[in-house]
């Protein structure tokens, strides 16, 4: 049976999660939530890589999966070089879109929106220099957004007018020329989509990570062992998964537990 390792900092990653299951129906997954950690986009570099490190060695070490995947943007721009310096398993990472926007743009006016965390990376101003060099990209980041998914996910409502905050400075227009795409560099983001459309200023194309990363997944592992999929989906903290999002782990085959 083929298992997969999914970390995220919070549920934000279940989104990932879904289009893994879509692609490899037949592995077991194991999904944490380091909740304890949540939110990373303000943590200290140092701190996070080290709890990160500590924790995902951790699992590999009760799990050994045949791959991990990193399902946060803002601890994959950090800790997946000293993940892959330790480790021979495969690992898996989200890191902002930035290449499929420049390709994707007919205006040439970006936004990436992200946590602070990512936004703030030397890596994200890499990708940039590397892909986008003639666009106009608008790093925004927000330390809002991913509690607001998380809220929302918890079936809790969440105002529009917190959301437009968080996403009106993605749109931008410059020289006759405005924002077409935004890439949502962080998994949170997407469950949080029809919200965004609904509230934009203007229509543009938003970019979900979750389908490249699964794809990537696919191609890594290649095609599941034969297995019942399921799996588990645990919580650092300790503390019972929200009764919101029990319906969306029995759809992923995920039973609820604790790390």
């Amino acid at each position: 049976m083929t298992r997969l390792l999914v970390f995220d900092s919070g549920v934000g990653g279940l989104s990932v999660a879904s289009e893994i299951r879509r692609a490899l129906a037949q592995a077991e997954m194991i999904y944490v939530a380091d909740d304890a950690g949540f939110p990373y986009g303000e943590w200290e570099d140092a701190a996070l890589t080290e709890r990160v490190v500590a924790l995902v060695t951790e699992l590999i070490g009760r799990y050994r999966p045949d791959s991990v995947v990193i399902a946060c943007n803002t601890a994959s721009t950090l800790v997946l070089p000293p993940l892959r310096a330790r480790f021979e398993v495969p690992f898996v990472g989200t890191v902002p879109a930035i290449k499929p926007a420049a390709e994707r743009t007919r205006s040439g006016v970006v936004a990436v929106l992200g946590t602070y965390g990512t936004i703030r990376r030397d890596y994200t101003r890499a990708l940039i220099e590397q892909f986008a060099k003639d666009c106009h990209v608008r790093l925004v980041g927000s330390g809002n957004l991913a509690p607001l998914a998380e809220q929302h996910m918890r079936g809790e409502p969440v105002e529009d007018a917190a959301i437009l905050a968080e996403i009106a400075p993605a749109f931008v227009a410059i020289d006759g020329r405005r924002t077409d795409i935004v890439s949502l560099a962080c998994t949170h983001f997407p469950f949080l989509l029809p919200q965004f459309e609904r509230l934009a200023p203007w229509p543009v194309d938003w970019i979900d990570p979750a389908p490249a990363i699964a794809r990537r997944v696919a191609t890594v592992v290649g095609e599941a062992a034969a297995g019942p999929g399921g799996g588990e989906a645990m919580l650092t903290s300790g503390k019972p998964w929200p009764a919101a999002l029990l319906p969306r782990l029995a759809t992923l085959g995920l039973a609820p537990g604790a790390a």
